[in-house]
Order: C-alpha cells, then structure tokens, then sequence
C-alpha cells in the first residue's frame, strides 16, 4: 500500500472543499494551484496543493488497499 502524509486537518479541509466545489475536476484544480503557485516560487505552497492533489486521488479511489483485518 502506498502510504500517503497529511499534515493537518486544513489539508483535508482544503481537500474536501476543492470536491464539493469541483467534483471530478478537483485533481485538476489542486494540480493548477500546485503549478500557480511554483511559478510565483511558493514552495510551501506548492507541496501544500501537491499533497492536497494526492489526497484528492486517493479519496476518489474505489479500489480496495492494504490488508483488510
């Protein structure tokens, strides 16, 4: 199973609202928010949107992971 960082709450909280704002377009939306903000040299910022297009991803899958107990 690949294992995936969330740093906080906010990042789900960030996550959840790209979803319920854009729906199936919100990898795309973290994706350009991630690429916005390297271009303006926001490398925090960057990761932030990286990481909230990962958790984005991994919400959307429907397939099972890992070992089920």
């Amino acid at each position: 199973m690949d294992d995936i960082w969330i740093s906080g709450r906010a990042a789900l909280n960030d996550a959840s609202d790209l979803m319920d704002e854009h729906g199936s377009n919100a990898t795309t939306v973290a994706a350009h928010r991630a690429r916005d903000s390297r271009s303006k040299d926001n490398i925090v910022r960057y990761c932030h949107w990286r990481q909230i297009e990962r958790v984005i991803e991994r919400l959307e899958c429907h397939e099972r992971r890992g070992a089920l107990h």
